[in-house]
This record gives structure tokens, C-alpha cells and sequence, in this order.
């Protein structure tokens, strides 16, 4: 009994809980967001009380209701400009004003925004049925009498026990009050709400912990009082009380909803927050906004359309006001046919501004055929398809992970052809994040023979070759251990009894074994022990204890278990130490403790940490081995390793206990400078360390980084690495992966001078402020002279996060940015999350170019919601990333033909696209003014009311979605071997300005060509062999005949890669136009009015209609076909030239490959391509020498 009430007395040390009451630290509890109360238990009996504004367990993710779909979906649609105009002039349709029935004015508008609907709500629904599975969960709750019923999630309420059991999901967040277990711990895996696999360790407090069976929950009560419903994961702040004591809550007693328990058989938990007060659903915020730059132009294009459609309507109803105003002079009428003298409002010349204005609102809705309705609903569809043409590319699949890609928006495919930078993570982005213990320094002396990638990079620069041959990899290919690379004979297989320093390292070791927070899964049938750590350097370590000699395999609240090889007897036993306390490892702190009693009683402190802490807290007369560490640790950074400091410390009993009482105090305190009072508290402790050595782990760059960087420089976009290691190991990894090459000048910006230094130790931070910024200032301008000074090198910008700090400030980051745009590679060390999302921003609005930002962990979030896009890496960093991102993918490599193929032909395919809408609405609405026009402005339409409806949305429409989703200009094979292509979309070559307008102006001339052959064809010559002359509607028929041929030949001649689906819907849709006047021209005339029985009777039968459509199409077409032509004979473009290899058949043509291939390797510094181009020339330059 009393061994069992010293471990929970330990475990309270451990996590920090307090029994007795502690008014004084309660202040904020009752106050401003902290004023949640919870009556645990009560059952309704305080319902009034309990549940007072507290939300219910119900979630909804939708966004919409049954009753809000309706209005809420109509109100996002018409809130485009486009969409609202067509309202107006469909509201309009139903006036005597109208050129055309109303019914054919209003069907495509409800045909174009019940498809954007229903795709809304396809989306909503699936949304809504996975709220369904979710609210309809089971759990168990306390119904009373100590029995537990079953009962969905949704009906739990705050203050409700619940009992969750193993592999369950929490339904709420819920206060721990006891588990199976007797001292009441339980494992949790939060993967649903970080993305982490590794299982969180979470205690209740002792005066619940024996609450742990059924019938016990019979008369328990307890009230808590807490803070109120927030964001924030990692915090809880709140007291219970119970039987009459008050204690304080911590994060360590919340169960957070959609974490599962693993590795518990049960948990008892109260309910705190509940729904949308979770802490998980207070996460789930919508991602920021974002749009293409194509998007943004099209509005643009859009509004510009308008103003023509405008322009147009009043310069026509100005002249029809003349001429009506006109018509009657005295008894002569000009118009006899209007019969100016008995007209009614629209063309009485007594009121000829009047009727200038009703025609200006006829005019307004005849000419809204300019405007393209279909394109925004085509767009989203073409989209949506090209997002699946990107989850289904089994080249982006990774079959280690078992991860496809996966674009997580549809808005942005088109902005991945038009990437300018990438500003990219280290650790796990362009690495592993897959740590191997590979060397480490113990008492001054180095260990580990193991050779890392950065170290053959570096041969490589140094001597041009491989120094480490094929002999020295055999060596070391025996080790098959995960997370463990280290060779060296002096100290395995228990060898290191025999080195001077034996007693440093098997303390070394035991640190490893002993200083961290990792969980041991022994196979009892194997005897094999693995680890879940937090980390994958926490796993390395553990695992490089293990075979080494010295393997943890047992943990409990109290203490750790592992077994050692005894210099003594000469044998393996094991050793258990009692575990007092974890100060844990946090960005700030860079550093980890534990202190523990060992089996001879003495108080331990053990720590490691990052050498920019821990060789300051060193003891002044334990630093025998601090000079060589150093070197060490550099020549470690050098190699591209990541390195901790390893020391400890004994304690004695008074000196322990003050640290404990102040230690409680601080986790204790509810306030707002409750961080500060810990680091404070740790600070005194941490401190006379005696220093054992250093460690380095090496994480891997991922498999065709190098080659990725490579491509992607030679398709001319900029690379930037954003990562918090330290400058050397970030310089070496540049190396290694062909950021940095050998000749490159290096601009180095740090605050390593002595000036600063003498300032720092002075303390006066104004000072060091004022310094810093001045020398951060002084080195970019030095760089910028540099790089003015000789244009033609190759420049490397080098940041560390202290300059880059300042080098963000107001004052001067226009100036950091131009200096880092003129560089060719730039890489900022030391970098915070929210420097890295700082820098993004700048780069974003300072150059206003594409930035995408690739990452894989939580550090990386803010930056990829800054850029334009964000690609998240779904690696061993957990899901934020991901979850935080536009589109997901596996490894970095992936990133190359995401780009170049994907984002070349998603550019080319939108842009094309839209620019073909805006043409074959001109040639469409020329015809239609140019009738107009020709008809005095009278309002009257050239074509029948449903040729107008179903141009848009059934004879033109679904081509253009075809060229949007399956056009190819070259294969994936070519853009990759010719990445210069890519720059298309960089330029914006597609879609700039003067390309639309040319589009703009093809329609225009067609439209022209089209109106005036079918006209002088046509009238005033007989039609057929009876005599009669063409009418409106044979005049209308023809010329709508040849306007859906001609947009219908423009896109086949548009087209680069025929597929059976464009052609269905190319001829298919000319088909479809003479179907359409077979059976609409069937129905009485008081339906199809002027279209009845007119493509049979008259149109058919007549070679004249057949040699004008032949003869208007032809001509409409020549301007292009000459153009493109000679474009292609006389100016090929490099895009053109990639395309003759293809056409031509000359792609087994070595000799024309080859000087095509050549003009695709751009002038670049980055790469192992620059650094093969440079080495050549630093040959030539020899051999000329």
C-alpha cells in the first residue's frame, strides 16, 4: 500500500499535480474566459444550470441546411457580376422591352446555375452523410445507479461520464477521471487532430484515479470550473472541486474529441466541451481564399465586355433616337413600315429620347450574348476534372507510403503552370526526416565511420569524384537496423570498457537510454522491443542505446527499466530508475530533462539540447572535453548532421526539493505568465552541467531531390530553403542536393561580428537592437554592390534567422528582397514558422509573381496558407501540413511532374479555353449587332429565340470543356525533356493581354466575314428555283449555320491532341445544330415560330445554303490558317520547334532532338546541371591557360 501511494506520489511530481487547495492561484478562474461551469454527474437534476448556453454534441460540417440550401446557394451565385447581370435582363425578358421570349431569355441562366448547384449540394450531401456516421456513434454514458447505457454522441451533454473503451474514439472532450489502469494513465492517438501516429501519455488526478468500475459512479459529483471554449490544443486551465477539496487541471487530464485510446482497455471521463465547443472543431477554420491569377484576369476580361456591351447599346440607342426622332416630316414618313404617325412609345417620334432609352434596355439584353454564361460553371467542371486527372497519376503515387497525390482545392490547377519561386522546408521536405544514428563525440573523442551523403557531395566538389568507393558502402550494408548506422569497432559489441574515458560513455549511454519520453512495445513472443517516440530523433537515440548495449524496455509513471552490460561481473543486468521528473523539450527551451534517482540513490539530472543553449549552462570546472566537442559538433554540422549536447548533473536532496516545490508551483499556477515562471523555475536547474558529448543523427536527402532541383532550375523557377538548422548544415545540405555549387559566390548575412557579440555580453538590448539592424543593413547593401559589381557570377544568398529578424523589418526588406532576387539560390537558416510565413508574404507581394510554398510539418502551415499555393508533404511530421495545404504529395520529387506536366497543361488547357469562349461569343454577338445595325437598331434579333438560348449551352459549350480537360500540346515525356517549356506559363504568354485581344479580334473579323458573305450571298438574289428571296428566317438560319460551323472548325484547328471524345463533341455539336432544326422546325408554328419546317422545306433542298455555308466558313478560317502558318514556317517558337518532333515523327531524329534539347538548358546557377556547365568551363579555361 505505501509502494503503491510513493508512485502516485512520484507520478504527481512528474506531471506536476497538486493536491491541497491554492486559492492564491486560482485568480483567473470565475473571470473573463474562464467562466465555464460544469456540475459532473447530475443528470439532468441541474439541467437549467448545466447545460445554460452550452452547445449540444451535434456537428455539422455542412454548409448548408434543408431550409438555408435554397437561399444561401442563390445568393452565392449571384453575387458574380456575371451571373447578376443575366438575372436582370432575364427579369427584363418578361417587358414588353424584351427582343426575345421570356423563356428562352431565363433557361440558360437556370440551366447554368441549377448545374453549379447541384454540384453544391452533391458536395453538401457528402459533407452531411459523414456528419450522420459521426453524431451517430455509440458510447457508453452514466445512466444512473452506477449502470451504463449505450447512446449516441449526439446526445451527450456537458457533465455526462462517459466510459470509452479501447481503440474507441472520444465523443467529446472529456476530463480523465480514471482508467484501467491502477494509477490511471491511458495512451491516445491524436493522428485525427495533429496527424501524429505516436501515442500522447495522459493521467487523471490521484482523488479520481480509484474511481475506476461501474458501480462506484453511483454518488460521485464533482463540479468544474474552467476556461471556456477555444483553439487552442496544447492548453487547459481549470480547477474540480470534490469532496470538499479543490484541485487544479492541467492538459494532462483532457481528452481531446477524435483522439482514440490505444493501448487502455477503459477510460472514465466527465464531458467538458461538447460539439462545436471542442477543441477540435474550434481548429477546423475554413483555408484562406484563394484564386488564379487567370481567375482574376477573366473578371477583368469580363467587366471589359461590359463596358463594350455598354458602349455598344448606347451609341445604338443614340442613333436610333436620331433617326426615330426623324421618321415623320410633316406627312412624310422615312420608315413608312413603323408607321411613325400611329406608333406606339418604342418608335413614336414625338418622343424619340424616350424610346432611346427603352431601346437602350432592348439593346442591353440582345447584345448579352457577348458575354460567355456557361464559362464560369465550364470552368469549375473543367477543374474539378483536372483535379482527378492529378489524384489518379500513378507516377505520383509513392508505394512505400502508399500515398497517392491528392489536390485538396480544384481553384488553383491552372496556377501551378505559372510558379515563379518555390520556397521549400528542409527536414522532411527535401530529407527524410527519417533520422539514423550515424556519429557521436564522447569525452573529446569522435566515433562513428559512417559516411553521409553531404560528406560524398562534398568529395564530389572537392575532387570531382567519389572518394568514398563502393568498398567503404559494403562496409557498412550489414546495418539493417532503422534509425541506427553507426560503425565503429571501438565501442560496440561492449568494447567500450576498454577506451580511457570508459566511465564518460557508459554514462553517455545511459543518458540515451534514460533522458526521453518514449513509449517500449516488447513482442512477448519475440522478445523484441520497439518504440513509439514523439520524434524521429527521440526514436533514433533510443534505438542506438539499444544496440549499443544499453535498451530501455520498460517504462512506468514512476520509473524506467533497461538493461546494461556491468564492466563488473561482466554480464548484462538490469537497472530500474526512479523517474522524479520530464522537463520537456519546447521550441524556446531547445532542450530536454529528466532527473531521476539511480539505484544507489543519487539525484540525476540528465539533459541534451541544442549546443546554442547547452555549452553556456556547462560548469566552469566540467569543460575538459568542451573544445573538442566543438570541433567536433562543427565538423558534424559540416557533414550535414544534426547534432544535441548531452550532460547531466548530480543533485542533492535540498537542492531537489526547493526545485520541486517552486517546479509544482509553476505547472500549478492558473495565470497568464505561467510559461514564464516554468522556464524560469528550469533555468536555475539546468544549469553546473558536466558535459559527456555530443550526438549526430543524419537525416537523409529523399530519393531525386537532386534531380528534381535540377529540373526545375533548368525550367527557370527560383528556389528558396527555409529551415531552422543550424548555417553549416544547411549550407552542406545546399551542396548536396545541387542548391549550392562549387564556385558559387556566397553572400553571408549574420550577426556573428564581434560588435554585436560586445554588445550582447554589455545586455542593453537597444543597443544590440540598434547594432544589429545597422550591420544587417550595412551587409545587404555590400551584397547588393557585389552582385551589381560582376552580373555575369553566380550568387548564393546566405540568412541566418537573428539577420533575418531585422532584414524583415519595413525599412528594409525591399532591399533584402532585391538583393534575394538577384541571387540564384537563397537559403535562410535559424528560420521561425512565422519568419518563414513573413518571407513568403514578401516574396509574394514584392515580386507579384507565383509563389508556391512546399512543407511537411505544423512550422510549415503559415507559410503554406501565405503562398499562392501550398503543397503539403504527407511524411512523419503528421497531417498539418497536409490539412493546411492546396495539394498533397509524398515525396519531394513528385513535385517536377506536378509542375511541368500537370501545371504546363492545366495553364494551357484554362487559358486556351477561356480565350476560345471570349472568341466564339464575339463571332456570336457581331452577328447579332451587325443585324442590328443593319436593321436600323430596332431591336430586332438575327436569330430565332431558341438559337439564341442553345448556342452557349448546347452547340459551343462542351468542345471548349473538352480542350479544357484533354488537350495535350505535348506528351508528359517531352515537357519534361524540354522543361523550358514550363516558362510559358511563368510569362504568362497564354493569357496575357494582347493574346486575349488577338483571340478578341479573330471573332471580331469571323463575325464580320460571316454577317456580310451571308448577306450580299443571300439578298437580294432569288433563293431557290421558284424565285423567292431569302426572308429573316432564312437569313437568320443560314448565318447561325455558319457561325456554329466556323467556332466549331476554329477549335478543331485549335486543338493539339485529338481524342474520340472532341471529336464526338466537335462534329457532335454541329450534329446536334441540324437535328435541333429538324425537330424544332417539326413542331406548329406557334412553337418553333420562325424555325418551322425551314432547314426541310427551304434550307436542304436549296445548293445555295450548302455552298454559302462551305464558301463563309472557308473564308472565316483563312485569316487564322494564314497566321498560324507563317508563324510556324518563318517564327517558330521554341514551343513550336517541341511541337515539330512530335508532328513530323522526328522524335527518333537524334541530330534535330539534340539541337532542340540543347535550347531547353537554360542559362542556370542551380543544379547539377550548372555544376556540370561550370566544371566544362573551368576546363576550357585551363586548357586554354
Amino acid at each position: 500500500m505505501g509502494k503503491d501511494k510513493r508512485k502516485k506520489m512520484h507520478l504527481s511530481k512528474m506531471y506536476s499535480i497538486r493536491r491541497n487547495g491554492f486559492e492564491e492561484d486560482l485568480s483567473q478562474i470565475g473571470g473573463k474566459g474562464f467562466s465555464r461551469v460544469v456540475h459532473c454527474n447530475e443528470n439532468g437534476g441541474l439541467e437549467g444550470i448545466n447545460l445554460q448556453n452550452y452547445a449540444d454534441n451535434y456537428v455539422r460540417s455542412t454548409k448548408y441546411t434543408p431550409v438555408t440550401f435554397l437561399p444561401k446557394s442563390l445568393f452565392e451565385q449571384f453575387r458574380r457580376v456575371a451571373n447578376f447581370y443575366f438575372l436582370v435582363t432575364g427579369i427584363l425578358a418578361f417587358t414588353p422591352l424584351a427582343p426575345y421570349s421570356a423563356v428562352s431569355a431565363i433557361l440558360p441562366l437556370i440551366v447554368v446555375i441549377g448545374a453549379t448547384m447541384v454540384k453544391e449540394g452533391i458536395e453538401d450531401w457528402q459533407r452531411q452523410q459523414q456528419d450522420h456516421e459521426v453524431n451517430n456513434r455509440i458510447v457508453k454514458v452514466h445512466s444512473g445507479r452506477g449502470d451504463f447505457a449505450t447512446s449516441q454522441w449526439k446526445k451527450l451533454k456537458v457533465g455526462d461520464i462517459v466510459k470509452v473503451e479501447k481503440d474507441e474514439f472520444f465523443p467529446a472532450d472529456l476530463l480523465l477521471l480514471s482508467s484501467s489502469y491502477e494509477d490511471a494513465i491511458c495512451y491516445v492517438e491524436t493522428m485525427n487532430l495533429d496527424g501524429e501516429t505516436n501515442l500522447k501519455l495522459k493521467q487523471s488526478l490521484d482523488a479520481t484515479s480509484s474511481i475506476n468500475e461501474d458501480s462506484k459512479f453511483n454518488n460521485f459529483k464533482a463540479t468544474v470550473k474552467c476556461e471556456d471554449p477555444n483553439a487552442s490544443l496544447y492548453t487547459f486551465v481549470g480547477t474540480m472541486n470534490f469532496q470538499e477539496q479543490r484541485y487544479a487541471l492541467s492538459p494532462q487530464q483532457l481528452l481531446l474529441r477524435d483522439s482514440k485510446l490505444r493501448n487502455t482497455d477503459y477510460i472514465y471521463g466527465a464531458v467538458i466541451f461538447t460539439g462545436h465547443d471542442t477543441k477540435v472543431i474550434q481548429n477546423s477554420t475554413d483555408p484562406p481564399s484563394k484564386r488564379s491569377k487567370i481567375e482574376k484576369r477573366m473578371d477583368s476580361i469580363i467587366y471589359f465586355l461590359f463596358f463594350v456591351l455598354f458602349l455598344m447599346a448606347f451609341v445604338g440607342s443614340i442613333y436610333f433616337g436620331v433617326v426615330t426622332k426623324d421618321d415623320l416630316d410633316g406627312s412624310r414618313m422615312k420608315r413608312w413600315y413603323l408607321r411613325p404617325d400611329d406608333s406606339d412609345i418604342y418608335f413614336d417620334p414625338d418622343q424619340a429620347p424616350l424610346a432611346a432609352i427603352f431601346h437602350f434596355l432592348t439593346a442591353v439584353m440582345l447584345y448579352s450574348y457577348l458575354i460567355p454564361i456557361s464559362l464560369y460553371v465550364s470552368i469549375e467542371i473543367v477543374k474539378v476534372l483536372q483535379t482527378i486527372f492529378i489524384n489518379k497519376d500513378v507516377h505520383m503515387y509513392d508505394e512505400e507510403s502508399d500515398k497517392p497525390a491528392h489536390a485538396r482545392t480544384s481553384n488553383l490547377t491552372e496556377e501551378l503552370g505559372q510558379i515563379d519561386t518555390i520556397l521549400s522546408d528542409k527536414t522532411g521536405t527535401l530529407t527524410c526526416n527519417s533520422m539514423e544514428f550515424i556519429k557521436c563525440s564522447v569525452a573529446g573523442t569522435a566515433y562513428g565511420r559512417g559516411v553521409t551523403e553531404v560528406e560524398r557531395a562534398m568529395a564530389k566538389r572537392v575532387n570531382g569524384e567519389d572518394r568514398f568507393d563502393e568498398i567503404v558502402t559494403e562496409a557498412y550494408s550489414h546495418l539493417s537496423v532503422k534509425g541506427y548506422k553507426f560503425e565503429d569497432e571501438r565501442i560496440t559489441n561492449g568494447r567500450w570498457v576498454n577506451e580511457p574515458h570508459s566511465d564518460v560513455i557508459q554514462k553517455f549511454l545511459r543518458l540515451l537510454a534514460i533522458c526521453h519520453t518514449a513509449i517500449p512495445d516488447v513482442d512477448e513472443e519475440t522478445g523484441k522491443v520497439t518504440y513509439e517516440a514523439e520524434s524521429p530523433d527521440e526514436s533514433a537515440f533510443v534505438i542506438a542505446a539499444r544496440e549499443l548495449g544499453f535498451e530501455f524496455y520498460k517504462r512506468t509513471q514512476t520509473s524506467v527499466t533497461f538493461k546494461e552490460f556491468d564492466p563488473k561481473s561482466k554480464k548484462r543486468v538490469e537497472r530500474s530508475y526512479e523517474l522524479l521528473n520530464i522537463l520537456e523539450f519546447n521550441s524556446t527551451r531547445k532542450r530536454m530533462s529528466v532527473i531521476v534517482r539511480d539505484d544507489e540513490g543519487k539525484l540525476l539530472l540528465l539533459c541534451k539540447g541544442a549546443d546554442s543553449v547547452m555549452f553556456e549552462r556547462l560548469s566552469k570546472k566540467a569543460r575538459q572535453f568542451e573544445e573538442k566537442t566543438r570541433d567536433h559538433v562543427h565538423e558534424y554540422a559540416d557533414a550535414g548532421l544534426r547534432t544535441l549536447i548531452l550532460a547531466y548533473r548530480e543533485l542533492n536532496e535540498k537542492e531537489y526539493e526547493e526545485f520541486n516545490e517552486k517546479f509544482t508551483e509553476a505547472k500549478n499556477s492558473v495565470s497568464a505568465d505561467r510559461d514564464d515562471m516554468i522556464s524560469e523555475v528550469t533555468d536555475q536547474i539546468e544549469n553546473d552541467l558536466i558535459l559527456l558529448g555530443a550526438t549526430a543523427i543524419e537525416d537523409k536527402l529523399q530519393k531525386g531531390v537532386p534531380e528534381t532541383i535540377d529540373k526545375l532550375a533548368q525550367a527557370g523557377i527560383k528556389i528558396w530553403v527555409l529551415t531552422g538548422d543550424k548555417m553549416e548544415t544547411a549550407i552542406n545540405i545546399g551542396f548536396a542536393c545541387s542548391l549550392l555549387r562549387q564556385g558559387m559566390k556566397q553572400i553571408v548575412i549574420t550577426l556573428e561580428s564581434p560588435e554585436i557579440i560586445a554588445a550582447e555580453k554589455a545586455g542593453d538590448k537597444n543597443s544590440i537592437a540598434k547594432v544589429s539592424k545597422n550591420s544587417v543593413q550595412k551587409q545587404i547593401a555590400a551584397g547588393k554592390a557585389q552582385i551589381y559589381a560582376s552580373k555575369s557570377d553566380a550568387y548564393a544568398l546566405i540568412i541566418d534567422g537573428k539577420s533575418l529578424a531585422y532584414a524583415l523589418n519595413d525599412d528594409t526588406k525591399n532591399e533584402f528582397l532585391e538583393l534575394a532576387v538577384g541571387c540564384a539560390s537563397v537559403i535562410c537558416c535559424r528560420s521561425s514558422p512565422k519568419q518563414k510565413a513573413l518571407v513568403t508574404r514578401l516574396v509574394k507581394e514584392g515580386t507579384g509573381k507565383t509563389v508556391l510554398a512546399i512543407g511537411d510539418g505544423a512550422n510549415d502551415v503559415g507559410m503554406l496558407q501565405e503562398a499562392d499555393i501550398g503543397i503539403g508533404i504527407s511524411g512523419v511530421e503528421g497531417m498539418q501540413a497536409v490539412m493546411s495545404s492546396d495539394i498533397a504529395i509524398a515525396q519531394f520529387r513528385f513535385l517536377e511532374r506536378l509542375l511541368l506536366v500537370h501545371g504546363h497543361w492545366s495553364y494551357r488547357r484554362i487559358s486556351s479555353m477561356i480565350s476560345y469562349f471570349f472568341y466564339k461569343n464575339i463571332v456570336f454577338g457581331t452577328t447579332i449587332f451587325l443585324y442590328e445595325a443593319y436593321t436600323s437598331f430596332s431591336g430586332q434579333p438575327a436569330y430565332n429565340d431558341w438559337y439564341l438560348t442553345l448556342y452557349n449551352i448546347v452547340f459551343t459549350s462542351l468542345p471548349a470543356i473538352a480542350l479544357g480537360v484533354f488537350d495535350q500540346d505535348v506528351s508528359a515525356r517531352l515537357c519534361l525533356k524540354f522543361p523550358l517549356l514550363y516558362q510559358e506559363g511563368v510569362q504568362n504568354t497564354l493569357f496575357r493581354w494582347r493574346r486575349v485581344f488577338s483571340w478578341m479580334l479573330n471573332g471580331l473579323f469571323s463575325g464580320i466575314i460571316i454577317f456580310f458573305l451571308c448577306m450580299k450571298s443571300l439578298n437580294p438574289d432569288s433563293y431557290d428555283k421558284n424565285g423567292k428571296t431569302a426572308g429573316m428566317e432564312i437569313m437568320g438560319a443560314t448565318m447561325y449555320s455558319c457561325v456554329v460551323w466556323v467556332v466549331n472548325c476554329q477549335m478543331a484547328l485549335a486543338v493539339s491532341y485529338f481524342t474520340l471524345i472532341q471529336h464526338i463533341f466537335i462534329w457532335g455539336g454541329i450534329f446536334l445544330w441540324y437535328l435541333f432544326l429538324i425537330v424544332y422546325g417539326a413542331l406548329p408554328s406557334s412553337v418553333s415560330t420562325t424555325a418551322y419546317k425551314v432547314f426541310v422545306e427551304t434550307l436542304a433542298p436549296a445548293p445555295t445554303y450548302w455552298l454559302v455555308t462551305l464558301f463563309v466558313v472557308i473564308a472565316s478560317l483563312i485569316p487564322y490558317i494564314c497566321f498560324k502558318a507563317v508563324q510556324m514556317r518563318f517564327y517558330p517558337g521554341y514551343h513550336g520547334m517541341v511541337q515539330w518532333i512530335r508532328h513530323e515523327g522526328r522524335a527518333n531524329d537524334p541530330e534535330y532532338f539534340q539541337m532542340v534539347r540543347q535550347q531547353s538548358i537554360r542559362t542556370t546557377n542551380v543544379g547539377f546541371t550548372a555544376r556540370s556547365i561550370a566544371r566544362d568551363k573551368e576546363f576550357e579555361w585551363h586548357l586554354e591557360r
